[in-house]
């Protein structure tokens, strides 16, 4: 039995990764059957990806990432803004999971009813071990045509960008010949019907429903945690800072996932 929604308690665990974990979120855990998870891109930063946020460096200092995350920006200059990905796609391939993705996919395996829900574009949830991921925002390594749809292989090696201004022109589909684009949700656009939708009765299924480095300002992504806590869930935040899900959720565990999530396993499954 799932214990009753109570009063928001906040642990710190953030000074030390053995600080136990309250027991009463270990116990809601454990007595779920149906678990969901939601990511942002916190927990990615963690294995060294830099989030929208973050300043941009080097050849793309003088540019904010959201500028360049766009169709708009794309019909203007196509070469920027395939350029901007391909370099983000390179530092995907460089990163390595770390302990929070790790510990995601320990958690699957504790479960009976396990959802993954990521807001990331990288692939580092399925290199730690996690399967069926519902990427909300599409994947960078796996761009499309823009005209038919079909997808794009792109090749292993990462290309050359320009050592001046990072541009490189996009390549064209080898079916109908339009110019591919990449293959990740852009302001404005809608989010993919399949993995949305997976997404959403999760959440209203959910027993408990955890959201890990994310604002919870994106929408719709941060709406599911809004449906989980009216389908009665308990919910619990792992975020090192504070965010607009802090006056909603059930718990909060102040602290990165890659130091939280391993804590939180081990105290609630030992």
């Amino acid at each position: 039995m799932i214990p009753t929604a109570g009063r928001v308690r906040e642990t710190d665990n953030m000074r030390a990764a053995m600080t136990p974990i309250d027991p009463e979120i270990c116990a809601t855990l454990r007595a779920a059957t149906r678990v969901v998870i939601l990511t942002g891109a916190g927990v990615s930063a963690e294995s060294g990806i830099p989030t929208f946020r973050d300043k941009q460096t080097g050849l793309w200092e003088r540019f904010e990432a959201a500028e360049l995350a766009t169709p708009r920006a794309f019909e203007r200059d196509p070469a920027l803004v395939w350029g901007w990905y391909e370099w983000r796609r390179a530092a995907v391939f460089r990163a390595q999971p770390n302990a929070g993705h790790r510990a995601i996919a320990a958690m699957a395996a504790r479960v009976p009813e396990f959802t993954l829900i990521t807001q990331n574009v990288d692939d580092l949830h399925e290199r730690g071990g996690s399967r069926d991921v519902l990427h909300l925002h599409g994947e960078i390594a796996s761009p499309r045509c823009e005209v038919c749809g079909i997808p794009h292989a792109l090749p292993s090696e990462m290309p050359e960008l320009s050592p001046t201004d990072g541009r490189l022109e996009p390549p064209h589909c080898e079916s109908c010949g339009g110019r591919i684009r990449p293959g990740v949700v852009w302001f404005g656009e809608s989010l993919p019907s399949a993995p949305w939708a997976r997404a959403r009765e999760a959440a209203r299924r959910s027993e408990v429903f955890l959201v890990c480095g994310t604002s919870s300002l994106v929408q719709p992504a941060a709406s599911l945690t809004d449906m989980a806590i009216a389908a009665g869930a308990a919910t619990i935040q792992v975020n090192p800072h504070r965010t607009e899900a802090d006056d909603s959720v059930r718990f909060i565990l102040r602290g990165t996932a890659a130091t939280v999530l391993p804590q939180l396993i081990a105290d609630t499954w030992s």
